[in-house]
């Protein structure tokens, strides 16, 4: 059993998730000049559960190099990545993290008045030696018709920027969505009953 993981994402909410059911861990993050951004770029045609899935697959072979270069003791590594999606919508299939203002403002119209889905991968690297456990996790997300001003506002706030889908939940995004249907914690960027079944799996205590 291990006593703690690598997590390899320097999301903060992910750090509390993990935090809220006990799991201790070290993080795994990028080194400098290490081109991370470029794993999320969607590739055509692709749809969005295949995207996540591809994308922490491959968050997870590049931390597993960062763990071999980093001369550590081997303890399992933790990756994840959440997407927002239209499905099926032309150019809604995957809606990530905003460039800047004019971008976010484009996605907020597309989710505005409509029910969207978040989807969220989490895997765990159990041995140095192994393919990565896997799960998905997908929650619907009903969105209120927010009008220009609200919109602005938002995005004025700087929340938006830095998230997929261009809004948090757990901040003042939360007061535009009447409905959910699925996991708040996956919505917010790491599953956690999906999470402590991979948890499990590679036998890393918990709670």
């Amino acid at each position: 059993m291990f006593s703690y993981l690598y997590l390899a994402s320097q999301s903060p909410r992910r750090q509390e998730l993990l935090k809220q059911i006990g799991v201790k861990f070290e993080m795994l993050t990028p080194a400098p000049g290490e081109d991370a951004e470029s794993i999320e770029m969607p590739l055509p045609e692709e749809k969005a559960r295949a995207y996540v899935e591809r994308v922490t697959r491959a968050k997870s072979a590049v931390a597993l190099l960062r763990w071999q270069k980093s001369n550590r003791p081997w303890a399992p590594i933790l990756c994840a990545d959440t997407t927002v999606s239209l499905p099926n919508h032309p150019i809604g299939e995957i809606l990530g993290k905003p460039t800047d203002a004019e971008d976010a403002m484009r996605i907020l119209n597309m989710l505005s008045g409509k029910t969207h889905e978040v989807l969220t991968a989490v895997a765990i690297t159990a041995s140095p030696e192994s393919e990565p456990l896997c799960l998905v996790q997908v929650s619907e997300v009903r969105f209120d018709s927010l009008s220009e001003e609200q919109i602005k506002f938002y995005i004025a706030s700087g929340e938006p920027f830095g998230k997929a889908g261009a809004y948090g939940i757990q901040g003042f995004g939360g007061a535009f969505i009447p409905m959910i249907k699925g996991s708040y914690s996956g919505i917010m960027g790491l599953p956690i009953y999906e999470t402590t079944q991979l948890l499990n799996r590679a036998q890393v205590s918990y709670l």
